[in-house]
This record gives structure tokens, C-alpha cells and sequence, in this order.
């Protein structure tokens, strides 16, 4: 008997653990998404909140989750998972009406933070029910009245943060600094990144970051390397960062684009993180996702805005027949025209400006495109010098990315 009364007790003590759960308390972050999803596990309801300042809740429905209290730990334990995930497609097959309705999206379970917590199982769904709706009632998705869950049905778009807990909070006006804290550190990781320097990888937690993922850190890291030796130079941009807390982490999401003399590529992208032995903020895991739009138009706005200043500049230079501004502004093994190397450019400009200095440079309708080495900037060009020579062309300089700036790598000019 007082082993039995023992066992009930631990048992007792154990499913009051578990009921316990995540009580997460969401705030209007300027950082955080305008519209997400939030499931209420102990009280069996779903909250749309927008964040319109304040935040508001815009419409609250009944649901079921599943049939065991807790967060989910493995496969077939009849549990819902709780912390944050984001909606994945909708899925298109034929679906058993009784248990799912017509309308079903998958959820990321497990994301990166639970396969480092060893966690198991698949197939978490928010979906339709098209039988009465009971509480607590499925193996572990978020379930709905198929009407209920088609009015949401224009909130619930692909990468739809979902923050499921045992209890939700929310308050209208608060702002959580850390929130901003980690929209830089993403912003940390880019530039990092782009240096291609050990900085980046002191970004992340070795030993978490191999339990997540599906190969190992030092693969990871030895790969990246690898790029950083071969490639001259990286640039990334990230755009419209976003930040939520979990349970026991943070997840930032974003576009992407990432440039390299072989590759130009828009991505969306997840990273998981959790403190390290520092007491930093690390990266554990990742996800890809469809990115929300192409960032090449941004990019070539920022970099464009850039490469028209420094052809200003190196106009000036020409202008004012300075050799050593002129000289700096191109790469070692430039081209221009017939003449190949910096040397023999600067050598060339040199003559010609003791025996007929510039006195007009001017540049009209500048293009800016990306290039493979670059950027490639078009511009009409007007020269005239002291003899009273002038010529109109069109100017081509292909622009490199550099420690400080751009060098020109190739010039060409062709008589109007």
C-alpha cells in the first residue's frame, strides 16, 4: 500500500509538472511579426493577434489539442508541442473529414531547439475538424472548426508564427528590449559573415549546433572555410528581421541574399538560439525558407548608391589629374583599354596629363547592374582637355568589392 500511495503521488507530482508547462507572454515588439496565431493549451482556444498599436487580439476560437497534458517529447506520446513554431503549407491530398476537415497546414515540429532536446515525432498539423469539437482531443496537432479555421484562412499564410502554451499572456504596450538585442546579433552574424573571419563561427554553439543539425559543426565550419579561402569576396544582406522568445531560446527570421563572384541567391532563413557557457546568445540551428521577396533590387540600391559616390570620386581624381587618388581607385591587375596593370594605367595617365591636362570630366545617365566580379557601372562620359581636344563615349567600369569600398577592375570606352 505505501508503495502504491508513493507511485500515485510521483505520478501526481509528475502530470502536475507537465500541466504546468510554457506560460509564454507575448508582446507588441516592433521586432516581432505584425500577425500571428497564439494556442492556448489549458484554456483550448486560439487568439489571431495583430500587432496595430497596440497589440490587439483580433478574433478568439475554440480548438483541441492533444489528448495528454505537457509538451510533446516523443513519437505517438499524444501530446501537443509547446513553443514557437511557424505554418508550413497547406496540404494537398485528400484528408479524412471526421478528423481534419477539408483545410490542414503543417507545422515545423521538431525545429532545430527540439532535435537538440532529443525530442521525436512528426506530422504536427493546425487543421479542420469536421466532427464535434471535443477538448483535448487529437494526438498532438491544434484542431478547428472547418468554418472557424477558414475564416482564418487569409491570416494563415506560409511562415505564420505559431506560439503554442500552456497558458497565454499578452500585453498590449510592453516592448521587450532583448527582442531588439537579437535583431542585431543577427545583423552581427551578416556582417561577421561577410568578413569571412573567425567571428562568425564564435557566433555559434559547436556542440548544440551538431545535436541540431543533420552533419557536424566541423563539417560545417570546415566547408565554410573552404569558401572563405577560395571566394575574394562575400557580401550579405539581411532584410525585415524578426525576433520571438521561446521556451529556453530565441528565433529570428529574415530574407537573405547572398552574393559572390559565382553565386547571387535570395533564401529565407530561421536561426535558433540559445546561451552558450558565456551566457551569450548563440546559434543551435537553422531552417530555409521561401524568401518573402528578391532582395537583388534592394541590394543594387545600397551598393548602386555606393558605386555612383566612388566613380564621383575617381572622376575628380581624373579631373584634377591627382595620380595618387587616381591610382588608388583601381585594382592591381586592372585593364583598361590596352593597358593592363595598375602600373602601366597610372604610367600612361601620367604622360598624357603633363602634356594635356584634363580640365572637364563629366559623367551623365549612370546605369548600375550586377556583374559577376562585382557591379558594372555605364555612364555617358564627356572629356575635354587643355589642348581644346574633346570626345563623347560611353564609359564601362567593372567594379570589385575591396577592403574599403570598390577598385576597378576592367574600363572600357567606346567613341559616340
Amino acid at each position: 500500500m505505501r508503495i502504491l500511495l508513493t507511485l500515485i503521488i510521483l505520478l501526481s507530482a509528475a502530470t502536475t509538472a507537465l500541466a504546468d508547462g510554457w506560460r509564454p507572454r507575448i508582446v507588441a515588439n516592433p521586432e516581432g511579426p505584425t500577425s500571428m496565431l497564439a494556442i492556448d493549451k489549458g484554456d483550448q482556444r486560439l487568439l489571431l493577434l495583430e500587432r496595430k498599436s497596440p497589440l490587439k487580439v483580433v478574433s478568439e476560437l475554440p480548438c483541441t489539442t492533444g489528448q495528454a497534458l505537457g509538451d510533446k517529447q516523443v513519437r505517438g506520446d499524444l501530446r501537443t508541442p509547446e513553443g514557437v513554431y511557424f505554418l508550413g503549407p497547406r496540404i494537398k491530398r485528400n484528408l479524412n473529414w471526421e478528423l481534419y476537415g477539408d483545410l490542414a497546414y503543417s507545422l515545423n515540429y521538431p525545429n532545430p531547439v527540439d532535435r537538440l532536446k532529443g525530442k521525436t515525432g512528426s506530422g504536427i498539423w493546425l487543421h479542420g475538424r469536421g466532427k464535434q469539437l471535443v477538448p483535448r482531443d487529437t494526438a498532438g496537432c491544434v484542431a478547428l472548426k472547418v468554418p472557424d479555421l477558414k475564416t482564418l484562412n487569409g491570416d494563415s499564410r506560409y511562415g505564420t508564427p505559431v506560439v503554442i502554451g500552456e497558458d497565454i499572456e499578452w500585453d498590449a504596450d510592453a516592448n521587450e528590449r532583448e527582442a531588439t538585442a537579437m535583431t542585431e546579433r543577427v545583423r552581427e552574424w551578416a556582417r561577421a559573415w561577410e568578413s569571412r573571419s573567425d567571428a562568425f563561427f564564435e557566433l555559434y554553439d559547436a556542440e548544440k549546433f551538431t545535436k541540431a543539425e543533420p552533419g557536424s559543426f566541423a563539417g560545417f565550419r570546415n566547408h565554410k572555410e573552404s569558401i572563405f579561402r577560395s571566394t575574394p569576396w562575400i557580401h550579405v544582406m539581411v532584410d525585415g528581421v524578426k525576433a520571438m522568445r521561446g521556451p529556453d531560446y530565441w528565433v529570428t527570421w529574415f530574407d537573405q541574399l547572398y552574393r559572390s563572384p559565382v553565386l547571387t541567391q535570395t533564401v529565407g532563413k530561421r536561426l535558433y538560439w540559445q546561451k552558450n557557457e558565456q551566457g551569450e546568445w548563440a546559434v543551435v540551428g537553422r531552417e530555409y525558407i521561401p524568401a518573402s521577396r528578391d532582395l537583388v533590387p534592394e541590394y543594387l540600391s545600397e551598393k548602386g548608391s555606393q558605386a555612383r559616390e566612388f566613380v564621383k570620386r575617381w572622376a575628380d581624381a581624373w579631373r584634377h589629374a591627382d595620380p595618387e587618388r587616381y591610382a588608388a581607385m583601381y585594382d592591381e591587375d586592372a585593364v583598361s583599354g590596352s593597358h593592363r596593370g595598375l602600373e602601366r594605367i597610372v604610367d600612361y595617365k601620367k604622360t598624357l596629363w603633363e602634356e594635356k591636362p584634363p580640365v572637364k570630366v563629366a559623367l551623365e545617365k549612370m546605369d548600375v547592374d550586377l556583374h559577376p566580379s562585382g557591379l558594372k557601372v555605364s555612364f555617358l562620359q564627356r572629356y575635354e582637355d587643355a589642348s581644346g581636344y574633346s570626345d563623347v563615349g560611353m564609359k564601362t567600369l567593372v567594379l570589385s568589392p575591396a577592403e574599403k569600398g570598390w577598385k576597378i577592375e576592367r574600363e572600357d570606352w567606346r567613341r559616340l
